[in-house]
């Protein structure tokens, strides 16, 4: 299995599917988070494989103030 943990939760899903789609099976906003393995960043095309944990980090964005 791969596990992704994202703050306090911990996902696990199928090895062989690609991050963008392990993301949306688990209904996260791929956009909001960054994905980093071993310590790598790793992209959404990325294939996971099993053993894998991948470490999702939540993006802040903010807007400009007036």
């Amino acid at each position: 299995m791969v596990k992704l943990i994202l703050r306090d939760r911990e996902y696990e899903v199928k090895p062989g599917m690609n991050l963008l789609s392990a993301l949306q099976k688990c209904n996260i906003v791929p956009e909001s988070v960054i994905a980093t393995r071993a310590g790598e960043m790793i992209l959404d095309d990325e294939i996971l494989k099993d053993g894998d944990v991948v470490k999702l980090v939540a993006v802040i964005s903010g807007g400009a103030l007036i």
